[in-house]
């Protein structure tokens, strides 16, 4: 079993795969060096038992075009309380290439699969959301995504801001599920505005990711707010085993754990 977080600079993409070697995907950016629809396929896989939507923003989809090409995608999970119109409503217009792709899946996949329908041998997937019109930016409509491999949990937020986050702490499976949780992938790849300081009244995770570029501005010096979080995990590196309690894409490019 395995999951990834690609270095895709300023978006998202992670993939688990199961005992079987169904594979989930997570988001489909890509950056300077690394697009997913490449990558992938380089470690065997072709095929996609889920792809996760985890945000609307372009970040999070940019190589779904070239995705659509080379893997098979059997289904799509997540926020649907939005149609696809109702997404294009909130988007610049002309939407990307991507945006289209994502708008026509949509539409394709119009049924969403439960937990027993998604089974993966040695994975296991919770998803929870706040719902449109509640919230109408796209950000506080990201998935907030639990996601078991093996007997380690992780979390990962999507571009949650704090309102979305206050208002998803409402539910108590919520709570529960952090409770869980060993890593922690930051919201809104760590910046300062997706930090929530309530969660952590419930979540005491070992490790803290961020998924993000090169530093530009104030918001993204978070690391060292989010490792009075975490309790520390040895983390293999370059400079051989360290005690870490955030690491970044950004500094130690692709991240994975093999469970």
């Amino acid at each position: 079993m395995r999951f990834e977080i690609l270095n895709v600079e300023h978006g998202f993409c992670a993939y688990a795969l199961g005992l079987d070697g169904g594979a989930f995907l997570f988001d489909c950016g890509h950056g300077a060096t690394i697009r997913p629809s490449t990558y992938l396929p380089m470690q065997g896989i072709t095929r996609i038992r889920s792809l996760f939507v985890t945000n609307y923003d372009e970040d999070h989809i940019s190589d779904l075009p070239n995705i659509c090409q080379v893997l098979n995608i059997e289904s799509m999970t997540r926020n649907d309380s939005m149609t696809s119109a109702q997404i294009y409503s909130l988007k610049a217009k002309p939407t990307s290439a991507a945006m289209n792709e994502l708008l026509r899946m949509i539409n394709f996949f119009t049924k969403r699969l439960t937990l027993e329908e998604l089974a993966i041998p040695g994975l296991s997937v919770n998803i929870f959301y706040n719902h449109y019109p509640m919230f109408t930016d796209t950000n506080n409509l990201s998935l907030l995504t639990f996601l078991d491999v093996g007997s380690m949990s992780f979390v990962l937020g999507g571009d949650l801001e704090r309102p979305g986050w206050l208002s998803l702490l409402q539910n108590p499976q919520v709570r529960d599920h952090l409770k869980r949780v060993d890593v922690f992938v930051a919201s809104h790849h760590g910046r300062q505005n997706g930090y929530c300081p309530e969660v952590f009244k419930y979540c005491k995770p070992r490790l803290i990711v961020m998924s993000d570029g090169p530093v530009q501005y104030d918001t993204q010096l978070m690391a060292s707010t989010y490792s009075r979080h975490a309790s520390g995990e040895l983390f293999s590196t370059s400079y051989g085993q360290q005690l870490r309690k955030v690491v970044t894409t950004r500094k130690d490019g692709n991240i994975f754990w093999e469970l």
